[in-house]
This record gives structure tokens, C-alpha cells and sequence, in this order.
């Protein structure tokens, strides 16, 4: 299985890819993320914010084959425990399909990426930034990935 996690936005301070890289090493290979980053759309003066994240979701899913499960990160989606994640992870693992789990822009995603993903996941209720998202993520993964090892980092 690979795993891919598509997030909008590009340039991240260094304090973010420091700790995105943290817990990526910390998984084994055969979960550890190729971080694709999508340009934000363009929201100039006159640009339309339908029009931005139509082209953020056009280049989403331009790196998502048919074959992929797509997690779209969204507060509409539903939340878990990270115990439930890992019950998720394991599932996931045991389908033997690719996963792409997506961060989209800071207006969400277009109707088309909604339509396309297989699960919609809320990390929180709250509104997270974009930068810490992408660490959140991984460090649930890994987490969840200890929950499945009977590791004691969960504890």
C-alpha cells in the first residue's frame, strides 16, 4: 500500500517540515507519506474563490488514481478517536488499496473532490491551520500505527 498525503499550499515555514519529518521518519516504509503539495488557486483581486478551488481540486485529483482511497480531510467529515483510526489504518491495510489522505485549501474543496473522496475525516471542530494540519496528521498516523504494534507510545 502507499500512501500519499495531497495537501493545498506550498512553502511551509521550517518549523513545519521539521516536524512533519519527525514523525515520518518514525514510520515504517510502508506508511510513510510521499507529500505531494498542490499551488493554492489563485484568489487574486477579481479571482473568484469557486474558481481557486476548482483548480486546487482539478490538481488533487490529478494525483489520485481510481484505484486510490481518497480521505479528505474535512469538518463536515466525521471524527475518531485515534483508536478508531487505527481500527481504520488496520482495515485500510488489510484492502491493500493505495490511500491519499487530502488537506485542501483554506476555502475547503471543490463539489468534484467532495464527490470523489471515499471518507471524509474531521481531525477537530475546530479550525485548524493548514501547517499544523499536515503535522497532525502524521502524528495521528503514527500513533495509530503504535496502537496496532502494542507500542508504548500511545500510553
Amino acid at each position: 500500500m502507499k500512501v500519499q498525503m495531497i495537501a493545498v499550499g506550498t512553502r511551509m515555514p521550517a518549523w513545519v517540515q521539521a516536524g512533519y519529518d519527525e514523525y515520518a521518519k518514525r514510520l515504517p516504509k510502508e506508511l510513510t507519506p510521499t507529500l505531494v503539495e498542490i499551488p493554492l488557486g489563485n484568489r487574486g483581486k477579481n479571482g473568484a474563490v469557486q474558481d481557486a478551488m476548482k483548480q486546487e481540486g482539478e490538481a488533487i485529483l490529478q494525483h489520485i488514481s481510481s484505484a486510490t482511497t481518497m480521505v479528505a480531510l474535512d469538518v463536515q467529515g466525521k471524527s475518531w478517536s485515534t483508536e478508531q483510526l487505527a481500527e481504520q489504518l488496520s482495515r485500510w491495510r488489510m484492502d491493500g488499496r493505495n490511500l491519499a489522505f487530502v488537506i485542501g485549501g483554506p476555502d475547503g474543496f471543490s463539489q468534484q473532490c467532495l464527490a470523489r473522496a471515499d471518507v471524509r475525516w474531521s481531525l477537530s471542530n475546530l479550525t485548524l491551520p493548514h501547517p499544523v494540519v499536515r503535522i497532525v496528521l502524521i502524528e495521528q498516523l503514527y500513533r495509530a500505527w503504535t496502537i496496532l504494534q502494542n507500542h508504548p507510545y500511545h500510553k
